[in-house]
């Protein structure tokens, strides 16, 4: 059997990969561009991909293939219909990196309101060193308790996020991206009002017709002077060059682990945000701690396995 790994490069060279040598001959590729995929694929029965893109063109080309194997949650990178009506089996793996990405959501957090980047700066200029006195209360930050948390998109890591966000002592609402989410704990509230009314707004959402440009500039309009918003979702679900202007000239903060394309291209209108102190970008790594990558492909080897019980290859 052979399987072909499309992006190991995403999992990280600290990660152990030759458990799946258990299964067969495994071919590793760093990265694969489109250009490669059918190459690498013709003579695969299992492909583990995490980014790399499974359409009905690769498939065709894949007349051995049985198995796709996801590495990561969405499934937007696989043709799933096309794959079903040929056969082939395509599994991903959920709930590997609910923690990591709650810790990396309060990280950007308390580096945006507690002006982290300023305060280092002083002590490590010497600023404070020749300040004469035992403190510095130069960017004046506020504590996250009694404040409100709007979350949006109240799915298995929105529920943990409001969960540490109420233990610091915040007020956690949220609202439904879906509109059939009613949650017993939490108040739902409609956008615009969670927006206006939120000090912290995080984003933990999928990307679709829903929430395509959800946050547009009418709606980032609406966010309070020294708000703290966070995309831990996906990127496109805010409008960046809106998300730009609203960081210049109305004073909010922004926190981006995702962006629409990523890597963020060099004519992005974030690189052009005057106010760099009020945004931090983080290029998608809040799934990637140790423990949570090692779960990932814990979760793909159990799916191979799980399919090998079932069929013969």
């Amino acid at each position: 059997m052979k399987i072909v790994i499309l992006d190991a490069k995403t999992l990280g060279d600290d990660i152990d990969l030759t458990v799946f040598k258990t299964f067969g001959e495994v071919e590793i590729h760093g990265k694969t561009s489109p250009d490669e995929t059918i190459e690498r694929c013709k003579d695969a029965e299992i492909v583990i991909t995490n980014k790399v893109v499974m359409d009905q063109r690769v498939i065709d080309a894949s007349s051995r293939l049985k198995l796709i194997c996801v590495a990561a949650t969405g499934m937007n990178n696989v043709d799933l219909e096309y794959a079903a009506r040929k056969g082939i089996e395509v599994k991903n793996v959920a709930g590997y990196s609910t923690y990591s990405v709650v810790q990396h959501t309060f990280a950007m957090l308390f580096y945006l309101m507690e002006k982290l980047p300023y305060y280092d700066h002083h002590v490590k200029s010497g600023a404070w060193a020749e300040s004469g006195i035992f403190t510095c209360v130069e960017r004046p930050f506020h504590e996250l308790h009694g404040k409100q948390w709007g979350i949006i998109g109240l799915g298995t890591i929105g529920k943990a996020v409001a969960k540490a966000a109420e233990a610091f002592g915040a007020t956690v609402v949220y609202y439904s991206t879906s509109g059939e989410n009613d949650d017993p704990f939490y108040p739902r509230m409609e956008l615009d009002t969670l927006l206006s009314t939120s000090h912290v707004v995080s984003i933990h959402a999928p990307l679709s017709e829903r929430t395509k440009n959800l946050l547009d500039r009418t709606r980032l309009e609406k966010m309070q002077k020294g708000a703290i918003l966070l995309n831990l979702g996906r990127g496109g679900i805010v409008d960046e060059s809106a998300l730009a202007r609203a960081i210049d000239e109305d004073g909010i903060y922004a926190g981006l682990d995702v962006t629409e394309k990523e890597p963020l291209p060099k004519d992005s209108p974030l690189y052009r945000v005057k106010n760099g102190d009020r945004l931090l970008i983080t290029p998608h790594i809040a799934w990637t701690s140790v423990e949570a990558r090692e779960k990932l492909v814990a979760g793909i080897v159990r799916n191979i396995e799980i399919f090998l019980k079932k069929h013969t290859i």
